[in-house]
């Protein structure tokens, strides 16, 4: 099975930039859209279906035009749960599971913490939404949670560790939150296969940052401890420029 996770800044943006012509050529089985800022009835559909995905569930925010997750798929998933159940962490439309005969994958944006507000909004979604998944694990093991968790990892993950030690998506609480969250039953998928510095997946719009990769590793595919066995594959895809954000590929047997 091969899935991708892609942050797409919009999907209609997207759209207009060629993704469904991409999405053909790269060909995974499943993929893991966030911010798509739409609802269904704003999507093409049609169009999707036509590219090969005759599965497609949205789970949008109450707000128009704001965040939102998808999951599309080729195979017909045994079940769909839209959101964790907890209003303050689901209004926003940022979680979306699809379960499968051997894993459930969920599509996930973590909030943001562009101000101090957000900022408190975000360590209470990771308080709770690590609590949902310790639970979820009991019932289903075999989890691949896809996804931009808004949090650099480590200093490998970013272009510039120093002066960003003090900026919201790397700092020390939320990379200690993501190195528990990792540590208690999961693999960095991408970081299993490849050490490598200088591997991001989101670059700011601002000077000219992707061109010459002054990136962040927000965006994880990360997989449960149990299906280590399964693992093939997980790569970055940087040449997608249909958003602010590049696809995350993961495969498993």
């Amino acid at each position: 099975m091969k899935i991708i996770s892609y942050n797409v800044n919009g999907i209609r943006a997207a759209i207009t930039k060629g993704f469904l012509e991409w999405l053909q050529q790269a060909n995974p089985d499943v993929i893991c859209l966030q911010e798509i800022k739409a609802t269904e009835d704003q999507i093409p559909v049609a169009d999707i279906e036509k590219a090969g995905y005759p599965y497609q569930y949205y789970f949008s925010a109450t707000k128009k035009g704001y965040s939102g997750v998808a999951i599309l798929s080729k195979i017909k998933p045994n079940a769909v749960t839209y959101g964790t159940g907890i209003e303050h962490m689901d209004f926003e439309g940022r979680n979306l599971r699809v379960d499968f005969d051997d894993c459930s994958v969920m599509s996930l944006y973590l909030p943001s913490g562009t101000n101090i507000d957000r900022l408190d909004h975000k360590f209470k979604y990771m308080d709770d939404f690590h609590q949902y998944i310790s639970e979820l694990k009991k019932d289903i093991p075999n989890l691949i949670i896809c996804g931009d968790y808004n949090i650099c990892h480590k200093p490998i993950d970013i272009h510039d560790p120093i002066r960003n030690k003090n900026v919201s998506g790397f700092l020390p609480e939320e990379r200690a939150w993501l190195d528990q969250f990792i540590n208690s039953g999961f693999i960095d998928s991408f970081r299993h296969f490849n050490q490598e510095p200088h591997q991001y997946s989101w670059w700011s719009y601002r000077a000219g940052a992707r061109g010459n990769n002054k990136g962040w590793r927000i965006d994880y595919n990360l997989v449960s401890d149990s299906l280590q066995h399964k693992l093939k594959r997980a790569v970055i895809l940087p040449d997608a420029m249909h958003s602010d954000h590049c696809p995350i590929l993961v495969e498993i047997e």
